[in-house]
């Protein structure tokens, strides 16, 4: 029966692999019986039923954080296409059965609640160094939506009084984390300011340009690339900063009760990614110390060639909530950074505010125009 069932799967989602789910997350809570979740607000794993809390790290176990590993050693480096490879998860706690995607590492079971938490290495993939475990709960994760929405300005009133989150969703998303020693040779030219009178007698601004070069040392700490592209990257990059320096070593008790996925995208493409954001803030940078160095008012024409040295990178699981609400019939998503509670999402837009503003600020250019001219 067991195999009848295993190859209909098989052939409704693809290839299915039986796994099975780890031991530290299958027991039960040891005085009701209860399923135990990992809970923000204690640390641990608590059972919502009669509120026992049992402790995570064991007696003279320590409390560490994720190691840093040296990236030219690494041997699992590339991208994995899971296409729609599923794997099959037998229930220990009641006999069902779940079709997963591979993706994912940590669920629940549909039929009794059991947590689900499964071998987060994969034959070639890397298993995750750490995790950023979630800081605030579901209900707080509600009240920062809340409060985030009410100050869009040009969201519909009416959509800010009955946006209601549905089914508020913890999930564990991977990324990766790079640090690096960072050598930049540089070459630019920097402008200064000055004022002069025209053949009209009237005051112009000019720019002097002068050319400079130079050596820039920066060191880049925790420098985060998602390993997924399966959410909007620009929701992503709106819950930035995470914390990631405050991570815990990984293990299966901190995604009790939460999903989470592990990477598809691949160790060498997201030093490829890390190098194209790395530059940018060099740039930002560098523009900035010529600046200063030169009393200098703008800069242009900027070249830059980085040498890094000392790659080292972290795979760690960072706590997102995610969710939607509804308005005329359309469904908005948002997230909710786990730890530190910044939310980023999408949000209708009233027309009408929307011309208020672009009104208002064509009347101010008209005053600031006619001040000038007085």
């Amino acid at each position: 029966m067991e195999n009848q069932e295993s190859g209909r799967l098989d052939g409704l989602f693809g290839e299915s692999v039986l796994v099975d789910t780890k031991e530290e997350t299958d027991k039960k809570c040891p005085c009701c019986g209860g399923i135990m979740d990992f809970d923000p607000a204690v640390g641990n794993l608590h059972c919502p039923y009669c509120d026992h809390i049992e402790e995570i790290l064991k007696e003279g176990e320590v409390d560490a954080s994720a190691e840093e590993r040296d990236f030219l050693k690494a041997e699992k480096t590339g991208n994995c296409n899971w296409g729609v490879e599923t794997k099959m998860v037998l229930c220990k706690a009641c006999g069902g059965e779940m079709v997963y995607d591979a993706l994912q590492i940590a669920g629940e079971c549909p039929y009794c609640g059991s947590n689900q938490v499964m071998e987060a290495k994969g034959e070639d993939t890397l298993a995750p160094d750490g995790v950023c475990v979630f800081k605030i709960d579901a209900g707080e994760a509600v009240k920062k939506f809340k409060s985030w929405i009410k100050k869009r300005w040009f969201c519909p009133k009416a959509a800010k009084e009955s946006a209601k989150p549905k089914e508020m969703k913890g999930l564990y998303l991977p990324y990766w984390t790079f640090d690096t020693n960072t050598e930049t040779q540089y070459s630019a030219e920097y402008g200064i300011y000055r004022h002069k009178r025209n053949s009209k007698g009237e005051t112009i601004t000019v720019t002097d340009w002068y050319s400079c070069k130079g050596t820039y040392r920066e060191t880049i700490d925790d420098q985060p690339v998602c390993g997924t592209a399966r959410h909007g990257q620009e929701l992503l990059n709106g819950l930035q900063p995470f914390h990631t320096a405050d991570n815990k070593v990984y293990r299966p008790e901190y995604v009790a009760g939460f999903a989470s996925e592990r990477y598809s995208i691949g160790l060498k493409d997201a030093w490829e990614t890390a190098k194209s954001l790395i530059k940018g803030r060099l740039e930002r940078n560098i523009k900035r110390k010529i600046e200063k160095d030169h009393n200098a008012n703008t800069v242009r024409s900027l070249r830059i060639k980085t040498s890094y040295t000392q790659i080292k990178y972290k795979y760690l699981l960072l706590p997102v909530w995610m969710a939607h609400f509804k308005y005329k019939d359309k469904l908005y998503q948002f997230m909710v950074n786990g730890q530190t509670g910044k939310v980023s999402g999408k949000i209708p837009v009233s027309p009408a505010k929307v011309a208020i503003s672009v009104v208002g600020a064509v009347l101010l250019l008209v005053l600031m125009w006619w001040i000038s001219n007085l």
